[in-house]
C-alpha cells in the first residue's frame, strides 16, 4: 500500500512538473515580448486596434509605422492605412482546407509559423465589419517596443529581407514565414499577448491562450488615448 501511495505522489509530481515546463517554456517562446522604457508620464496618442474572428485574433497597426519598422513591405503593399497581422502555424494557416490532421499536427509537431498580413484602407471596425474590434493607445516608447517585437516576429534572409510565401487568405494579403513554432501552448493569441505586453499593457501571456481570453482583457484593460 505504502509502495503504491509513494508511486502516486511521485506521478502527480512529475506530472506538476511537465505542465510548469511546459508553461514556462510557452512563456519563453519565439518571437520573445519585449519590455518597453518605462515613462514617467506616458503620453499615449498611437491607436492600435484587436480584431476577433471567432477562435483568432489579429492586431491591426498603421500602414506607415509597420512600414518604417520592416522595410521591403511598402513594395508589396504601397502604403495601405492600415495592417492587420496574424501569427500562426505554417501549414494549419495556409490550408485552403482545415482538416482534423492539420488540426493535431498545429498543435502538437508544428513544421514551423507564418505571419499573415492584410492591407486595410478603411476604418479597422468598418473593415472587420461585425466582427469585434477594440483599440488601445499607446504612448512612444510602448509603440517602439511594439516595433522591435513586430520586427522580431519575421523570419529574414542573411541580405535582412523577408520571406513571402502564398498569397493570403482575403482582401490585399500575404503570408510571409514567421519566427517562433506553433503548439498547443504558443498559440495564435498568445502571440497577440506577447504583442500587446510589448505595447506596455500588464497582460500574462502565458493564461491567454484563447481570443475570448484576449477580447476580455482588453474590455477591462485598454487605455484611452490622452492627447
Amino acid at each position: 500500500m505504502k509502495t503504491k501511495l509513494v508511486a502516486s505522489n511521485q506521478l502527480r509530481l512529475f506530472l506538476l512538473y511537465t505542465c510548469l515546463t511546459a508553461l514556462l517554456s510557452a512563456c519563453s517562446a519565439k518571437p520573445y515580448a519585449v519590455q518597453p522604457i518605462p515613462e514617467a508620464q506616458p503620453v499615449r496618442s498611437h491607436l492600435v486596434y484587436i480584431v476577433s474572428h471567432g477562435w483568432h485574433t489579429g492586431l491591426i497597426i498603421s500602414g506607415a509605422i509597420l512600414n518604417e519598422a520592416v522595410p521591403g513591405l511598402e513594395r508589396r503593399f504601397g502604403m495601405p492605412d492600415f495592417y492587420e497581422i496574424g501569427w500562426g502555424d505554417k501549414g494549419f494557416y495556409q490550408a485552403q482546407q482545415i482538416t482534423t490532421g492539420l488540426t493535431l499536427q498545429a498543435m502538437f509537431w508544428s513544421e514551423g509559423a507564418v505571419l499573415h498580413l492584410v492591407a486595410i484602407s478603411t476604418l479597422p471596425a468598418q473593415y472587420f465589419n461585425g466582427e469585434p474590434v477594440i483599440s488601445t493607445c499607446l504612448s512612444d516608447n510602448e509603440l517602439d517596443s511594439l516595433k522591435i517585437f513586430l520586427q522580431s516576429s519575421f523570419l529574414y534572409t542573411p541580405t535582412h529581407s523577408t520571406v513571402p510565401l502564398r498569397t493570403g487568405i482575403y482582401g490585399n494579403s500575404q503570408f510571409y514565414t514567421a519566427q517562433g513554432r506553433y503548439y498547443l501552448l504558443n498559440t495564435c493569441n498568445k502571440w497577440i499577448a506577447k504583442a500587446l505586453k510589448s505595447a506596455g499593457l500588464e497582460i500574462q501571456p502565458v493564461f491567454k491562450l484563447t481570443s475570448g481570453s484576449i477580447m476580455k482583457y482588453l474590455e477591462k484593460n485598454a487605455r484611452p488615448c490622452t492627447e
